[in-house]
Protein backbone atom coordinates (compact mmCIF):
# COMPACT_ATOMS: atom_id res chain seq x y z
CA UNK A 1 0.00 0.00 0.00
CA UNK A 2 1.65 3.22 -1.15
CA UNK A 3 1.00 6.42 0.74
CA UNK A 4 0.71 9.97 -0.54
CA UNK A 5 3.54 11.55 -2.52
CA UNK A 6 4.60 14.96 -3.83
CA UNK A 7 3.69 14.37 -7.49
CA UNK A 8 0.65 16.69 -7.63
CA UNK A 9 2.69 19.47 -6.02
CA UNK A 10 5.69 18.78 -8.26
CA UNK A 11 3.53 18.98 -11.38
CA UNK A 12 2.23 22.40 -10.30
CA UNK A 13 5.75 23.61 -9.45
CA UNK A 14 6.96 22.42 -12.86
CA UNK A 15 4.18 24.47 -14.48
CA UNK A 16 5.50 27.57 -12.72
CA UNK A 17 3.70 27.64 -9.37
CA UNK A 18 5.86 28.62 -6.40
CA UNK A 19 3.50 28.02 -3.44
CA UNK A 20 1.23 24.98 -3.58
CA UNK A 21 -1.27 24.53 -0.74
CA UNK A 22 -3.07 21.34 0.21
CA UNK A 23 -6.55 21.91 1.67
CA UNK A 24 -8.76 19.48 3.59
CA UNK A 25 -11.66 19.62 6.04
CA UNK A 26 -12.89 17.41 8.84
CA UNK A 27 -16.23 17.21 10.58
CA UNK A 28 -18.91 16.92 7.91
CA UNK A 29 -20.53 13.90 9.54
CA UNK A 30 -20.80 14.81 13.26
CA UNK A 31 -24.05 15.86 14.92
CA UNK A 32 -22.22 18.48 17.00
CA UNK A 33 -19.38 20.97 16.78
CA UNK A 34 -17.89 23.06 13.98
CA UNK A 35 -16.48 21.91 10.67
CA UNK A 36 -12.72 22.55 10.58
CA UNK A 37 -10.43 23.07 7.59
CA UNK A 38 -6.69 23.43 7.19
CA UNK A 39 -4.51 24.75 4.39
CA UNK A 40 -0.84 23.72 4.36
CA UNK A 41 2.04 24.88 2.16
CA UNK A 42 4.90 22.42 2.60
CA UNK A 43 8.54 23.35 2.05
CA UNK A 44 9.66 20.92 -0.69
CA UNK A 45 13.09 20.78 0.95
CA UNK A 46 11.70 19.95 4.41
CA UNK A 47 8.73 17.58 4.19
CA UNK A 48 7.91 15.77 7.46
CA UNK A 49 8.43 12.00 7.38
CA UNK A 50 5.40 9.73 7.69
CA UNK A 51 2.63 11.97 6.38
CA UNK A 52 -0.51 10.04 5.48
CA UNK A 53 -4.29 10.22 5.46
CA UNK A 54 -5.08 11.18 9.08
CA UNK A 55 -7.54 8.27 9.34
CA UNK A 56 -4.68 5.81 8.77
CA UNK A 57 -2.52 7.17 11.60
CA UNK A 58 -2.66 6.52 15.33
CA UNK A 59 -3.60 9.42 17.62
CA UNK A 60 -0.02 9.52 18.95
CA UNK A 61 1.45 9.65 15.44
CA UNK A 62 -1.01 12.38 14.39
CA UNK A 63 -0.14 14.47 17.47
CA UNK A 64 3.60 14.16 16.74
CA UNK A 65 3.16 15.06 13.06
CA UNK A 66 0.88 17.99 13.95
CA UNK A 67 3.72 19.66 15.89
CA UNK A 68 6.24 18.97 13.12
CA UNK A 69 3.92 20.32 10.38
CA UNK A 70 3.33 23.54 12.36
CA UNK A 71 7.08 23.94 12.80
CA UNK A 72 8.14 23.52 9.15
CA UNK A 73 5.17 24.57 6.98
CA UNK A 74 2.88 27.55 6.43
CA UNK A 75 -0.33 26.39 8.11
CA UNK A 76 -3.74 28.02 8.45
CA UNK A 77 -6.71 26.55 10.34
CA UNK A 78 -10.28 27.83 10.06
CA UNK A 79 -13.80 26.79 11.01
CA UNK A 80 -17.44 27.19 10.12
CA UNK A 81 -19.69 27.32 13.17
CA UNK A 82 -22.73 25.21 14.03
CA UNK A 83 -24.89 28.28 13.24
CA UNK A 84 -23.29 28.56 9.79
CA UNK A 85 -23.76 24.82 9.18
CA UNK A 86 -27.45 25.10 10.07
CA UNK A 87 -27.94 28.27 8.01
CA UNK A 88 -25.97 27.37 4.89
CA UNK A 89 -25.93 23.50 4.89
CA UNK A 90 -22.94 21.32 5.71
CA UNK A 91 -21.40 21.25 2.22
CA UNK A 92 -21.37 25.04 1.84
CA UNK A 93 -20.16 25.47 5.43
CA UNK A 94 -17.26 23.05 4.88
CA UNK A 95 -16.34 24.97 1.71
CA UNK A 96 -16.51 28.23 3.67
CA UNK A 97 -14.08 26.80 6.26
CA UNK A 98 -11.72 25.81 3.40
CA UNK A 99 -11.94 29.31 1.88
CA UNK A 100 -11.12 30.84 5.28
CA UNK A 101 -8.18 28.49 5.77
CA UNK A 102 -6.67 29.47 2.41
CA UNK A 103 -7.22 33.17 3.17
CA UNK A 104 -5.36 32.77 6.47
CA UNK A 105 -2.06 31.57 4.97
CA UNK A 106 0.92 33.89 5.50
CA UNK A 107 1.33 34.37 1.76
CA UNK A 108 -1.18 33.61 -0.97
CA UNK A 109 -0.64 30.24 -2.67
CA UNK A 110 -0.61 30.18 -6.47
CA UNK A 111 -1.99 26.64 -6.77
CA UNK A 112 -4.47 24.81 -4.55
CA UNK A 113 -4.97 21.07 -4.14
CA UNK A 114 -8.43 20.49 -2.66
CA UNK A 115 -9.44 17.17 -1.14
CA UNK A 116 -12.62 15.83 -2.78
CA UNK A 117 -14.40 16.25 -6.09
CA UNK A 118 -15.62 19.85 -5.72
CA UNK A 119 -13.86 23.21 -5.67
CA UNK A 120 -15.33 25.73 -3.19
CA UNK A 121 -16.79 28.60 -5.19
CA UNK A 122 -14.86 31.24 -3.22
CA UNK A 123 -11.50 29.78 -4.30
CA UNK A 124 -10.58 31.38 -7.60
CA UNK A 125 -7.34 31.01 -9.48
CA UNK A 126 -5.36 27.84 -10.12
CA UNK A 127 -7.22 25.12 -8.21
CA UNK A 128 -7.40 21.34 -8.55
CA UNK A 129 -9.80 18.90 -6.87
CA UNK A 130 -8.17 15.58 -5.89
CA UNK A 131 -10.52 12.74 -4.98
CA UNK A 132 -9.20 10.88 -1.90
CA UNK A 133 -6.49 13.53 -1.92
CA UNK A 134 -5.46 12.88 1.70
CA UNK A 135 -4.17 9.47 0.53
CA UNK A 136 -2.51 10.85 -2.63
CA UNK A 137 -1.00 14.28 -1.92
CA UNK A 138 1.43 15.00 0.94
CA UNK A 139 0.14 18.58 1.27
CA UNK A 140 -3.46 17.41 1.57
CA UNK A 141 -2.53 14.66 4.03
CA UNK A 142 -0.71 17.29 6.14
CA UNK A 143 -3.87 19.45 6.03
CA UNK A 144 -6.03 16.45 7.03
CA UNK A 145 -3.82 15.78 10.08
CA UNK A 146 -3.85 19.42 11.20
CA UNK A 147 -7.62 19.78 10.75
CA UNK A 148 -8.37 16.53 12.58
CA UNK A 149 -6.14 17.24 15.60
CA UNK A 150 -7.49 20.76 15.88
CA UNK A 151 -11.14 19.71 15.69
CA UNK A 152 -10.64 16.77 18.10
CA UNK A 153 -9.18 19.21 20.64
CA UNK A 154 -12.18 21.54 20.26
CA UNK A 155 -14.54 18.62 20.86
CA UNK A 156 -12.51 17.49 23.87
CA UNK A 157 -12.85 20.98 25.38
CA UNK A 158 -16.60 21.02 24.67
CA UNK A 159 -16.90 17.58 26.28
CA UNK A 160 -15.68 19.08 29.57
CA UNK A 161 -18.48 21.67 29.43
CA UNK A 162 -21.16 19.22 28.27
CA UNK A 163 -20.34 15.83 29.82
CA UNK A 164 -22.29 12.72 28.95
CA UNK A 165 -22.25 12.91 25.15
CA UNK A 166 -18.84 11.26 24.79
CA UNK A 167 -17.42 13.99 22.59
CA UNK A 168 -13.93 13.41 23.99
CA UNK A 169 -13.96 10.02 22.18
CA UNK A 170 -16.61 10.30 19.43
CA UNK A 171 -15.74 13.90 18.41
CA UNK A 172 -19.44 14.59 17.91
CA UNK A 173 -20.00 11.77 15.42
CA UNK A 174 -23.31 9.89 15.77
CA UNK A 175 -22.06 6.93 17.80
CA UNK A 176 -24.63 4.79 19.59
CA UNK A 177 -23.76 6.36 22.97
CA UNK A 178 -23.97 9.89 21.51
CA UNK A 179 -27.43 9.23 20.05
CA UNK A 180 -28.58 7.75 23.37
CA UNK A 181 -27.25 10.79 25.26
CA UNK A 182 -29.13 13.07 22.84
CA UNK A 183 -32.37 11.28 23.72
CA UNK A 184 -31.65 11.24 27.47
CA UNK A 185 -29.89 14.59 28.02
CA UNK A 186 -31.38 16.62 25.18
CA UNK A 187 -29.86 18.98 22.64
CA UNK A 188 -26.95 21.35 23.49
CA UNK A 189 -26.18 24.70 21.79
CA UNK A 190 -23.36 22.84 19.98
CA UNK A 191 -25.66 20.36 18.23
CA UNK A 192 -26.43 20.85 14.55
CA UNK A 193 -30.18 21.40 14.42
CA UNK A 194 -30.33 20.83 10.67
CA UNK A 195 -29.08 17.25 11.11
CA UNK A 196 -31.89 14.72 11.16
CA UNK A 197 -31.23 12.92 14.51
CA UNK A 198 -31.02 16.30 16.30
CA UNK A 199 -33.94 17.80 14.38
CA UNK A 200 -36.12 14.77 15.18
CA UNK A 201 -35.43 15.06 18.93
CA UNK A 202 -36.18 18.79 18.93
CA UNK A 203 -39.42 18.42 17.03
CA UNK A 204 -40.70 15.01 18.14
CA UNK A 205 -43.30 16.73 20.37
Amino acid sequence: MTGPDFSYEQAALTRGATRVAGVDEVGRGPLAGPVTAAAVVLDPANIPEGLNDSKKLTVKRREALFDVILAVADVSIAHASVEEIDTLNILRASHLAMERAVAGLKAAPDHLLIDGNMIPRGLTGSTEAVVKGDAKSLSISAASIVAKICRDRIMWDLAQQFPGYGWETNAGYPSKSHREALRNLGVTPHHRRSFKPVHNILYQE
